[in-house]
């Protein structure tokens, strides 16, 4: 893998940027040999990826760096991340024969920027410059197979593919070296990195902890939950959830914390997730604080914060498996009123059950008033309200069985 030289050192040129290395390459506990092998497949398995392939070699800068490298594409930034899943795919192959003191396991940073080309010695060229630099940087954020990307790489990404969206995840603003900070993308999906979030660098808000942060600064004015059923025999159910509510505190209300349980395993990418505001713009997902098979809690960054006393519209829609037949429901907030519509399939049979949970005496009640059930020309449909002028309180929970 070679490298054009005799840059002009007075110019910069940006390029998108793959930096990597591998994990625990230099381990006492390796030969120099194993260490060796090591850094030689994943030279060779960078080279014959398909990205690198159909690439200009003289149009690369490639930079070694002992146990990894860094690679700066010219012509797309999409190729840094096209390079770092082929190589991922490549590697989980041969790890699978590998004994687990032989297997191979990367960390991978991305950024576009800058470089600045120098004389070095000999009278080779070398490079340096924010791209690398930040490339660097976010690929020691890294934990176990992370491929991370800068906020300036990973907002280009996003926009170009609902692929890119769902498989680059924003999970919070990063601190780095120097007072710098920027929002990493976690970059992950089948047999390429690691959905768990690393926790080096992490910011949190000096007087906000994380209950803080989950705690609402709203109230209700209605919230409407819908559940479709779309397959009767997986009980793949479309999920809609209204939020009208109003910021009741001092401060500006940015954003919206959501927890979803399903019954089912669901990778997050596999959700059909959206959630707009009343103009039908989608928010974004800041970041995403739990990924387990059936459990999800994420943050959404509103598109403009609401002041006091100002009222917005949120929408969230997603796609789950409930085959229990059961769904819960907590309230976050206090609320004005809430309405639960449900719909079936014309033919199956439904329980038509609601119930109210009274976690504090550890039991559960039928729900006041009962549901209205419907019998329409293509579907079964059941709604449910609370009663005229109660007030829900916060984390007041309800179990619909159908």
């Amino acid at each position: 893998m070679g490298k054009k030289q005799n840059k002009n050192s007075e110019l910069t040129s940006t390029h998108h940027w793959f930096f990597v290395d591998i994990i625990a390459s230099s381990d006492t506990a390796l030969t120099v040999q194993e260490q060796k092998k090591k850094v030689s497949t994943l030279v060779k398995t960078i080279e014959n990826s398909k990205t690198i392939k159909e690439s200009i070699l003289s149009d690369l800068e490639i930079l070694p760096t002992g146990d990894g490298m860094a690679i700066g594409f010219q012509d797309s930034a999409e190729k840094t991340m096209l390079l770092a899943i082929e190589v991922h795919r490549a590697l989980k192959k041969y790890n699978k024969a590998k004994s687990k003191k032989n297997q191979i396991n990367l960390r991978i940073g991305l950024d576009t920027g800058p470089a600045y080309f120098l004389e070095g010695l000999g009278g080779g060229t070398i490079f340096w410059g924010p791209g690398i630099i930040m490339a660097k940087r976010v690929m020691d954020l890294c934990g176990t197979d992370n491929i991370l990307a800068s906020d300036r790489i990973g907002k280009d990404l996003r926009k170009l593919s609902e692929g890119n969206k769902t498989t680059m995840r924003p999970i919070g603003k990063y601190n780095f070296k120097h007072g710098e900070s920027a929002v990493i993308y976690n970059i992950y999906g089948k047999n390429f990195g690691n959905k768990n979030v690393p926790k080096r660098g992490k910011e949190l808000k000096k007087k906000e902890t994380e209950h803080d942060q989950k705690k609402p600064k709203f109230e209700f004015n209605e919230v409407e939950i819908k559940l479709d059923v779309k397959d009767p025999k997986t009980m793949l159910t479309s999920h809609v959830w209204k939020w009208d509510l109003t910021n009741v505190t001092n401060n500006p209300l940015n954003h919206l914390f959501y927890s979803l349980v399903g019954d089912s395993p669901k990778d997050i990418s596999d959700m059909n997730l959206r959630i707009t505001d009343k103009n039908k713009d989608e928010l974004e997902i800041l970041s995403i604080e739990k990924d387990k098979p059936t459990e999800k809690e994420f943050f959404v960054k509103l598109n403009k914060p609401l002041g006091k006393n100002q009222k917005g519209v949120f929408k969230l829609e997603y796609d789950w498996e409930e085959p229990d037949r059961v769904f819960e429901y907590v309230l976050p907030a206090k609320c004005k009123k809430f309405r639960y519509v449900f719909s079936m399939p014309k033919g199956i049979k439904i329980k038509n059950r609601i119930l109210e949970i009274v976690k504090e005496l550890g039991y559960k009640t039928r729900a006041d008033p009962p549901p209205k059930i419907k019998f329409l020309k293509n579907k079964t449909e059941i709604t449910w309200e609370t009663a005229d002028k109660r007030k829900t309180n916060p984390y007041d929970s309800f179990e619909f069985q159908w």
